[in-house]
């Protein structure tokens, strides 16, 4: 029986595991940690009770995967959750917009602008089950919906700043903004609008749905079913050297840098300086917080959304995530918060909300950003500061302590420069396969990459049992 061994248990570790053992091989999973899971660990981080999301918190990206769909982690117990508002961007004067899952009322809302957002957003969303499927693969692959790829290609292949130039108001370049800074990358590159173009179109195709119960409850679902087919967890053990393991197919979910500690003497010499090339982006600075009453936004339809993006206008966005990726940090960073209570009320205790925050940071920042990041709130929501019950901290050197694939606090674990987006971790055929036989790299730093959960260990893994017919 072919055996395999995953080392790193984070979701694509665990989608890696499972995809493998549906198909009957025997699987080991081997984490470093003594709790299972990487970016999908949820934890009492503030006051008994309230449930935060460790990393990720937001899903617009799970439920039109091949993996999900595939092994139906609903019936595993997954339950999805949606806010009224999937996001929102306040302004500076009380304005601001939001993106509802219907493209008609987001449009309408935004004035002169409705006919442009209609018109880049309403073809996208109508075909995103098909289109999602290409750009969720590696970038070389024969398209089965060519058309569509095309369409959705011709606006992520824009800088943000070009894109941006389709709608006139401050509210739908806001709106527009927001989702494009999830990228951490410059506005102005080329490629800088294909993270913000797939998640509003995933926002108006699926929403942005939070697992009940927290991110943990989607590390549980893959577990449950993993366990169905036999998979082998151990824990606490770190995984150094590829010799220590015995096994057909050593799957790894880790970064590129980790991968050639791990394996690199047995990879052949490109790919060692593919992997050594591998450069790590901005990071992020996280503060949760425990809230009474929950956050008092002026703007009104920002407190019954699940994502507030906070950065001010189009072009503080820009000018903020220009100076992180040159390795300064701002005055005002760009800051995500998230309130998946809107839509999880089991998150919260009565009337005291779990708040999730995170602004973005230069790499390695050893500053200490909570005050940034509680300004920021402030600023669109005077009186938060009364309201804050608890709180609790992750600094950019933590988050690289807490999850090893976060290399310098990078979340996206590299994927924010136009060549490493495309071809990450390297240009190859199969992306995953490090050259060393029966070796794959599985982790976030592979194609689609981060916010597609599951998707990186489901295609490695697929890559591993076609090398084995």
């Amino acid at each position: 029986m072919t055996s395999a061994i995953v080392v790193g248990s984070g979701p694509n570790g665990l989608a890696a595991a499972l995809t493998l053992a549906a198909a009957g091989v025997r699987v080991t999973v081997i984490e470093a940690a003594d709790t299972l899971g990487g970016g999908t660990r949820s934890s009492e981080l503030t006051l008994p009770g309230l449930i935060h999301d460790e990393c990720s918190g937001f899903h617009p990206l799970l439920l039109g995967s091949a993996f999900v769909q595939r092994f139906d982690l609903t019936n595993a117990g997954l339950t999805y959750r949606w806010a009224d508002a999937e996001f929102t961007h306040p302004l500076d004067d009380g304005r601001g917009a939001t993106l509802w899952r219907s493209i008609e009322k987001t449009a309408s809302a935004l004035g002169r602008d409705a006919a442009a957002w209609h018109s880049v957003f309403a073809p996208l969303a109508k075909r995103f089950d098909a289109i999602g499927k290409e750009f969720l693969q590696p970038m070389l692959h024969v398209p089965r919906h060519p058309v569509g790829l095309a369409r959705f290609g011709l606006r992520a292949a824009l800088p943000a700043s070009v894109l941006g130039r389709r709608w006139r108001t401050p509210e739908a370049r806001a709106l527009f903004g927001g989702a494009a800074a999830h990228a951490l990358s410059p506005f102005g590159g080329v490629l800088s609008s294909a993270i913000g173009v797939a998640l509003t179109t995933a926002a108006h195709a699926y929403g942005w749905p939070v697992a009940e119960g927290g991110s943990a409850a989607i590390r549980d679902a893959i577990l449950a079913r993993a366990h169905e087919h036999g998979v082998t967890i151990e824990t606490g053990r770190t995984v150094r050297f590829i010799d220590e393991l015995d096994a057909d197919i050593v799957m790894l979910d880790t970064a590129p840098g980790a991968a050639l500690q791990i394996a690199g003497h047995r990879m052949p010499p490109r790919v060692r300086r593919a992997y050594r090339r591998y450069r790590h982006g901005p990071a992020a600075f996280k503060v949760d917080f425990a809230v009474a009453g929950g956050v008092p936004w002026t703007h009104e339809p920002s407190r019954q959304a699940g994502t507030v993006h906070l950065g001010g206008d189009f072009e503080e966005m820009a000018a903020t995530e220009k100076q992180v990726n040159a390795g300064r940090m701002p005055e005002r960073p760009f800051v995500l918060v998230g309130q998946q209570y809107v839509a999880d009320e089991t998150r919260s205790v009565r009337d005291v909300h779990p708040l999730y925050a995170y602004a973005h940071v230069p790499a390695g920042y050893t500053g200490d950003a909570t005050e940034a990041i509680i300004a920021q709130i402030e600023r669109f929501a005077p009186g938060f500061r009364d309201r804050v019950q608890a709180t609790s901290a992750r600094s950019a050197t933590e988050m690289a302590r807490h999850n090893a694939n976060y290399v310098g606090g990078d979340i996206l674990t590299g994927a924010n420069t136009p060549s490493q987006l495309v071809f990450r971790p390297r240009l190859a055929l199969d992306p995953y396969a490090t050259g060393a036989p029966g070796v794959y790299l599985c982790s976030a730093a592979t194609p689609p990459g981060a916010g597609a959960h599951g998707m990186c260990g489901y295609n490695a893994a697929q890559s591993a049992l076609r090398n084995l017919r």
